[in-house]
């Protein structure tokens, strides 16, 4: 498999041409990733203030870090453009990206550009920090310094979503191709000999099975509502008995 040829700037004399046509680009499992992934950040910042639903909160993070670990050997072993090695460049390719964004004529790459290979490395570590951070809080390790590292790392992974939309929406413009549809369809406008051959359904499938009989497992641990009345009753109790 041609790995190295598969982030390449697309040539604009084929586009221009004509040649290029939708093709299976982000396999099912990069796209159940990216979309468990949101909802699991999303719930998780959600929930992080409340105590009613710390439980809630804990699962979610547990479920994102087990995403990531899920995506870093994706990163080695899945189809091309899921692959750091497509899409990971160094310096200079994203300097020249970003030189030809600002001039409003951007390269075209088939998966993920340079800079956008940079901005999914950061999306990747930013959630392992986060969740060893609370796993150490969770189990009372640490201190008050924890928790601020632990709503700081947070809060910037935040602002790097943000900024990550913002782009992916500046290059669907620039392109004039919806970036995020293709996070759904998992197509964009590529050359044919540069599509995946197998949307790995499968795969995708065991990670869903995988994540929801975590979730069920998370449920059947937690307190039931009797359970956490009782220890207050059996106070009470033994209070009127004084």
């Amino acid at each position: 498999m041609n790995v190295a040829s598969a982030s390449r700037a697309e040539p604009a004399a084929a586009r221009a041409a004509g040649s290029a046509a939708p093709i299976l680009v982000w396999d099912l499992p990069v796209r159940v990733f990216h979309w468990l992934a949101v909802l699991c950040f999303a719930g998780a910042w959600i929930t992080a203030e409340s105590e009613r639903w710390r439980l809630l909160h804990v699962t979610l993070g547990y479920t994102l870090a087990g995403l990531v670990v899920f995506r870093l050997l994706w990163g080695l072993l899945g189809t091309r453009h899921a692959r750091f090695a497509s899409f990971v460049r160094g310096p200079a390719a994203v300097g020249r990206y970003l030189r030809a964004m600002v001039a409003g004529t951007p390269e075209h790459h088939t998966g993920h550009n340079p800079a956008g290979g940079w901005a999914i490395l950061a999306l990747l570590a930013l959630p392992l920090a986060i969740v060893a951070t609370g796993h150490a809080i969770y189990n009372d390790v640490g201190g008050e310094w924890l928790e601020e590292a632990h709503e700081a790392i947070a809060s910037g992974m935040l602002a790097l979503v943000g900024v990550h939309v913002a782009a992916v929406g500046a290059s669907s413009l620039l392109h004039g191709e919806n970036l995020a549809r293709a996070m759904v369809t998992g197509r964009k406008q590529g050359l044919p000999q540069d599509g995946v051959r197998s949307a790995w359904r499968s795969v995708a499938l065991i990670m869903v099975v995988a994540v929801a009989a975590f979730w069920w497992l998370q449920w059947q641990s937690a307190p039931t509502a009797a359970g956490s009345t009782a220890r207050p009753a059996a106070m009470a109790t033994d209070h009127d008995d004084d």
